[in-house]
């Protein structure tokens, strides 16, 4: 059996180094908002050559706290890709903010850049995108955009930690950048994690503030706020794993060089640019036969997921939200997409493995 991830394998090169932050921590006394906490935001912003970045709870906290920080007033756009994890429009939702979905590009599965412009009004507000799978957007169009029209601007990079844009790191081009560090991420957590890249010294503040009941200094509140706040112990876990982030990376591209040499033409493979540096969170295929060719590769002992079956725009959970319009191209790639085993715990012998399976159907 080979299984679509095997986390207990992944992060297995990490025990020892993990026991000693564990004791570490415990040692300390301090779970908290603690040093721990302050190393890993000091380390995750310095490998983006930015200013500040700020732990938080998960990446959904991490989408809220960012849009929250904008202060735009009730009703106000998002632009937002169709295609993409419900979480980014559960996000919007939250902010009593109004998601403007577009489609996405049919070959990166990324926003389609030439249909954003026709869906702005004078209420859209802020351009939230999706570096989907591990691929970073065409941010030399987006940020035109954003100027022309004075947007701010949401990076998701939940699946892309290391991904980067003709050489510069997703993440540092807009106002927020949110971050999942989800069990199953490139960068990933031993639980819930997230955290924000923020530019202006003001939204800085800000995000410290609603992380932690609205508050700078304890029993202090200045403004509302939540309990939002990246705990000690998760941020010493992925402090150990950051030191590790390019050589997981890289590991995910052999195994992605390996698909993209060695699968018959049967399979729409995923779309590849010399601008851009993926990181394969999500090394997904495309077939018409997608359920039984999933099928298939169970009975062969291979597994698989989707990513996602249903489309955000489908779901029952946005019904009567005023997402209005028809979203083919989403449905299409929902439909027919199939993500194959490519991750830091699967070997090159394993991915040769299942490319045979798939060869053979």
């Amino acid at each position: 059996m080979i299984p679509y991830e095997n986390l207990k394998r992944l992060n297995a090169p990490f025990t020892e180094a993990f026991h000693e932050k564990f004791n570490k921590v415990l040692d300390n006394g301090h779970y908290i908002l603690g040093s721990e906490l302050e190393s890993f935001e000091k380390e995750f912003a310095a490998y983006h050559s930015v200013n500040s970045f700020l732990g938080i709870s998960n990446g959904l906290d991490a989408l809220i706290l960012s849009l929250k920080a904008c202060n735009l007033p009730a009703g106000s756009e998002v632009i937002v890709p169709a295609h993409t994890y419900i979480a980014t429009i559960l996000a919007i939702l939250n902010c009593q903010l109004k998601p403007v979905l577009i489609e996405p590009n049919i070959h990166t599965y990324n926003i389609d850049v030439t249909k954003i412009e026709e869906a702005i009004t004078p209420k859209t507000k802020a351009l939230m995108i999706v570096h989907l799978y591990g691929k970073a957007c065409d941010m030399d169009e987006i940020m035109r955009i954003k100027e022309k029209y004075n947007l701010y601007l949401i990076e998701d990079c939940a699946q892309a930690h290391g991904a980067t844009y003709k050489n510069k790191l997703i993440g540092t081009f807009g106002e927020f950048a949110a971050f999942s560090f989800y069990p199953t991420k490139n960068l990933g957590a031993l639980g819930d994690a997230g955290g924000i890249i923020c530019n202006a010294p003001e939204h800085v503040r800000t995000i410290i503030q609603l992380r932690n009941y609205g508050s700078e200094i304890k029993y202090h509140n200045e403004i509302v706020g939540y309990n939002n706040r990246l705990d000690e112990m998760q941020a010493g876990f992925l402090s150990v794993k950051l030191k590790y982030l390019d050589e997981m990376n890289a590991h995910r591209n052999k195994l992605a060089k390996l698909y993209f040499d060695n699968l018959k033409d049967d399979f729409i493979l995923p779309d590849v640019n010399e601008d851009h540096y993926d990181v394969f969170h999500i090394y997904n295929i495309r077939h018409e036969k997608r359920d039984d060719l999933q099928k298939y590769l169970a009975d062969k002992g291979v597994g698989t997921a989707i990513h996602y079956p249903i489309p955000p725009h489908r779901q029952n959970a946005l019904k009567g939200e005023n997402i209005k319009g028809e979203f083919p191209l989403t449905d299409e790639i929902h439909n027919t997409t199939l993500s194959i085993p490519c991750s830091f715990s699967h070997t090159e012998d394993e991915v040769l493995q299942v490319i045979e399976i798939l060869n053979n159907y």
